[in-house]
């Protein structure tokens, strides 16, 4: 069984590492924050004093970090101790230009590298169930797959290098529109005064059901906004798609408009609260 390095223990990472260990792994694990890795160490993880320890100690590299110079530094603090026939693979949300570029440099070393970003958010990392979008070498695809299937359930090779990472810039606009849609209707019912939670209820039921009404409708019900995942970090994914549309030429009005809501709530330093919080700016908008 492959030697595993983990680098990035937040939200996400954290749990994910979990599942490798129960899935048999030797795992060795970095983070800036120390607590997240004696947590993990406590758990069975090989804690790691630096990326270089990690990449030293590991056939596969793994990494989960905010945005795409995180990445790129960690990359970069690898390299003298990166190895051919290594393989590395990034399950960050960054621009896929970047993750191009950091395929083709790694490949000069004789490494394989693949983009493989998640959705699910903390819920589905806690349970192994996240959906993984992958780019890069179908052979590395083929080479990572028992690894991913201990962290996924719904793992999809879309292509290329950049592939996955295109793929998960669509995932973020479905699930920030909806989340914008899932707040906006039930403002509208609680603002009518109808039963907010028997209106979830009917719509769980009929064509308008998903998950995120699911989830994140019961947040709002709840008023409850701890992060599964971040406003800012999903606002940091939604620059990254407006980004991609320039690039292509695609105009994305609603990730536009989706965008600015968050832009709203940020600078009134809600950032740190779950997506689900576009909600509090609907509430803040209408009539008491």
């Amino acid at each position: 069984m492959e030697r595993l390095g983990f680098i990035g223990l937040g939200i996400m990472g954290k749990p994910m590492v979990r599942n490798l260990l129960k899935a048999g792994y030797s795992v060795t694990v970095f983070n800036r924050s120390q607590s997240s890795i004696a947590e993990l160490a406590q758990d069975g993880a090989t804690p790691a004093t630096s990326a270089q320890q990690v990449a030293e100690q590991s056939d596969i590299v793994i990494t989960c970090l905010p945005d795409s110079p995180d990445v790129e530094a960690v990359v970069q603090a690898m390299l003298e101790e990166l190895r051919s026939g290594m393989l590395f693979i990034d399950m960050s949300t960054i621009a896929a230009a970047t993750s191009k570029k950091i395929y083709t440099e790694l490949k000069t070393h004789g490494v394989q590298a693949l983009d493989a970003p998640v959705s699910g958010g903390d819920i589905g990392a806690q349970q192994g169930t996240l959906s993984i979008m992958v780019g890069g070498d179908h052979e590395a695809f083929d080479r990572a797959l028992p690894v991913l299937q201990a962290m996924g359930k719904n793992i999809v090779y879309m292509g290329g290098s950049g592939a996955g990472q295109i793929t998960k810039a669509c995932n973020q606009i479905v699930v920030a529109m909806t989340v914008q849609a899932v707040a906006e209707a039930l403002t509208l019912a609680k603002k009518s005064g109808v039963d907010v939670a028997k209106v979830r209820d009917a719509l769980l039921g009929g064509f308008a059901q998903s998950r995120v009404l699911e989830v994140h409708g019961k947040r709002i019900l709840e008023g409850s906004f701890q992060p599964g995942f971040k406003l800012d970090l999903h606002r940091k994914d939604m620059n990254l798609v407006l980004q991609t549309g320039r690039e292509v030429g695609v105009p994305l009005l609603g990730s536009a408009q989706v965008t600015m809501l968050m832009d709203s709530l940020i600078a009134q330093g809600k950032g740190d609260l779950d997506n689900a919080a576009i909600a509090l700016l609907y509430e803040l908008l209408s009539a008491s």
